[in-house]
C-alpha cells in the first residue's frame, strides 16, 4: 500500500463546516479530537450533529478524547476518486475509539501485510490549507 503520510494531497478549496461541528473542527487546529457526549444517557456520539442521536436533546457537551482504538474494518480502495488519484491502493478503516463510537477515516503508514482488523490505532493529523486538520489514523508503535 502506498504511504499516504507525506504525500497525500488536499482540495484546494476549503473544507465546508456546519455551526453545530465547528468546535469539532477548531480543535482540530490543535490536533485534538473532541467528541459530543450525551449528558442525558451518558453516551458518545460522533460525527458532530445538532442534537443527540439517543433522545434528541440539545444538552451536548464536547470532551477530548485520545483518538485511540481498534480497526473494526478495513478495505482497500484500488480505483480512488479524484483526491485520491496516484496514492491506490490506500487503505480505508473503521475505528472502534476507545470510548465506544466508530470513526471511518484513511489509515496511512501501515502495510497491506500489516493493516488487520483488531490493530491498535492512533490519530494522525494531516493539514489542511485553512490550518485545520484532518483526522486519519496510523498504528500504534
Amino acid at each position: 500500500m502506498v504511504d499516504l503520510g507525506s504525500t497525500f494531497s488536499v482540495p484546494r478549496q476549503p473544507v465546508p463546516h456546519y455551526r453545530f461541528s465547528r468546535i469539532y473542527w477548531e480543535a482540530t487546529r490543535a490536533r485534538k479530537l473532541l467528541v459530543q457526549y450525551c449528558v442525558a444517557t451518558g453516551k458518545y456520539q460522533f460525527y458532530p450533529r445538532p442534537v443527540s442521536i439517543y433522545n434528541g436533546s440539545t444538552n451536548l457537551e464536547w470532551r477530548e478524547v485520545s483518538g485511540e482504538g481498534t480497526v473494526f474494518t478495513y478495505t482497500v480502495a484500488q480505483r480512488p476518486p479524484d483526491l485520491f488519484k496516484g496514492h491506490e491502493p490506500y487503505g480505508i478503516v473503521n475505528v472502534t475509539l476507545d470510548v465506544g463510537v466508530n470513526v471511518i477515516g484513511i489509515i496511512v503508514n501501515c502495510s497491506r501485510e500489516r493493516l488487520q482488523i483488531g490493530l491498535r490505532v492512533k490519530p494522525y493529523w494531516h493539514p489542511l490549507p485553512d490550518g485545520t486538520h484532518l483526522l486519519m489514523f496510523q498504528p500504534q508503535e
